[in-house]
Order: C-alpha cells, then sequence, then structure tokens
C-alpha cells in the first residue's frame, strides 16, 4: 500500500505538470485534527481547472493515479442524477488499498470552494489566486443544540412511524415495516442519541457521518442497548427490535427534555406505545384492530 507520503506527490506533481490544473486542495478526515487515523481513510482531493472538457473528453487520464479496482463517476451515471452543476467527480479504489475522491472543480467557483467546507487545506495555489483560508476545523459538524419545536418534531415523526412498522409487522410485510424501522425510527432515535451527547460535550463535538463516532460517546449500557435495536431477518426479531428503539429512545428523549426544559409527549408515548402492543397480540385473521 503507498503511503500517504507517496500518494500526496503523487497527486501533487500531476497537477504541477498539467497546466490546466491551476490549484489543489483537499478536505475529509485527513484535515480533521479529530478524526482517527486509519488505512481507509479517503485523500479527498480537489483540482481546480481552467476548464473541463478536455479532462471529460479523456476518461483515461485517471489512470496516471494506479491501478483500480473500481471507479465511479457520479455525475456521469443515469440512475442518480448530478447535483454537483459544473463539476465532476472520480471515486476511485486502487489495487493497493488507497482511495481517492477527486473533484474537478472550475476555477470561476474558487471563491465558493474556499468557503463552503471549514475542512478545506489548500495545498497548491500556482497563480496565488485562491482567498486566505483559515486552519481546518470540524465545527460545522458538530451536534447542534435543538429548538423546542424541532425536539416536538422528531419526537412526534419517531412515534407516527413506530404505527407503520407495526402495520407492515402484523400483514407480513417484512421489507415495509423493515422499511420504517431504518429509515425513519432509526434517523430519529439517532437524532436524539446526539443531542444527548450534545449535552454531555457541550455541543462541542462532532458524532461523524451516520453517526459513526457514537461509540465513543455513550456508555456501555447505552451502546449495548442501541444495538440491540438491529433486528434479524424473522418476524419476532423486528418486534423486537422496534420495542427496543421505542425504550432507548423513550429514555434519551426524556433525558434531552428534562435538561432544555421540553415538553415530553407522553400521552403519545403512552398511546402508541399501548396501539403497538395491541397490533402485535392482534389475530392474524382479525377484521378490527378494536
Amino acid at each position: 500500500m503507498r503511503t500517504q507520503s507517496e500518494m500526496m506527490d503523487l497527486i501533487l506533481n500531476v497537477a504541477a505538470k498539467d497546466e490546466r490544473i491551476r490549484a489543489v486542495g483537499m478536505n475529509g478526515s485527513r484535515t480533521n485534527p479529530n478524526a482517527p487515523a486509519d488505512p481507509f481513510q479517503d485523500y479527498d482531493i480537489v483540482y481546480l481547472v481552467t476548464e473541463m472538457d478536455t479532462f471529460l473528453q479523456n476518461p483515461s487520464w485517471v489512470e496516471v493515479f494506479g491501478d483500480r479496482i473500481i471507479m465511479q463517476t457520479p455525475e456521469d451515471m443515469s440512475m442518480f442524477p448530478p447535483t454537483l452543476g459544473d463539476r465532476f467527480s472520480y471515486l476511485m479504489l486502487f489495487k493497493d488499498g488507497n482511495r481517492i475522491d477527486l473533484m474537478l472543480v472550475p476555477m470561476s467557483e474558487k471563491e465558493t470552494y474556499c468557503r463552503e467546507d471549514k475542512l478545506t487545506v489548500i495545498l497548491l495555489d500556482k497563480d496565488q489566486a485562491l482567498p486566505e483560508v483559515a486552519a481546518p476545523t470540524d465545527v460545522d459538524y458538530w451536534v447542534g443544540r435543538p429548538s423546542a419545536a424541532f425536539f416536538a418534531d422528531c419526537c412526534n415523526e419517531f412515534w407516527w412511524v413506530s404505527t407503520y412498522v407495526a402495520k407492515g409487522l402484523w400483514r407480513k410485510e417484512f421489507l415495509y415495516a423493515q422499511d420504517h424501522l431504518q429509515k425513519v425510527m432509526r434517523p430519529m432515535m439517532i437524532q436524539m442519541l446526539e443531542w444527548q451527547v450534545g449535552i454531555q460535550t457541550d455541543f462541542s463535538v462532532s458524532t461523524g457521518k451516520n453517526g459513526k463516532y457514537l461509540q465513543n460517546y455513550l456508555t456501555k449500557q447505552s451502546w449495548n442497548e442501541l444495538l440491540t435495536t438491529y433486528p434479524g431477518g424473522s418476524y419476532e426479531d423486528v418486534w423486537k427490535a422496534l420495542f427496543a428503539t421505542c425504550c432507548l429512545f423513550r429514555s434519551t428523549a426524556h433525558f434531552v427534555a428534562d435538561h432544555f426544559g421540553f415538553d415530553y409527549p407522553k400521552e403519545d408515548d403512552h398511546q402508541v406505545t399501548m396501539y403497538l402492543k395491541r397490533v402485535q397480540s392482534l389475530p392474524s385473521d382479525a377484521s378490527e384492530i378494536y
């Protein structure tokens, strides 16, 4: 596996030799002083270029970076509509295990690029044309303080969607039930856990993308409770995971509400929990719920 020094030399040498590339920036975990280092860290690189067409017309130009296992060019895909405007990215995983996420950005967007992410570091500026960039910080990714309205909406969404999970389980619609548990209820629960972490750290940390650093801040008991919310491949497992999710959400939401003086929707919690238990015990041939 090529070392970080070898990879950075390669990235900068390619830029130095190409007149179209006027500046190089880097973002992501490698510029984040609080991110743990490991061999899976990407090189999130930006080449600021004078024009895009000649790069796009010659897709093989990226072969200079090494032999690849696989590459994705999101802005050139039909399944996922492009979202980067005039920018273009090459996501490359190499046979030695290194990965470069390389984005081409028109020089006309230099001001925007240098301001949009506080984890930006400028590695090369051939013309000294870029604005000054402050030292990298992950402050923009720190857990934010919730408003009372935002807290209330999180609780409402969680308890409302739990009824969909129960309905899907009773109907034996496994994928439907799992979808609502994983894609709606879980994000609400993770949000509540992040607020708890924020309170405990004075809102001065990031829990990472998809909450990947949550384990660093939860007690062992809370972490184990979180693990019980991930179900196996049976209806019984999903029922257990549903109630475990409700239990963890409830205790965490009470903690957050008590800290901020928010009103926790105890009646919604009680009524919905009774409903979930009712649906769980409902015979498979039932024609009425109550």
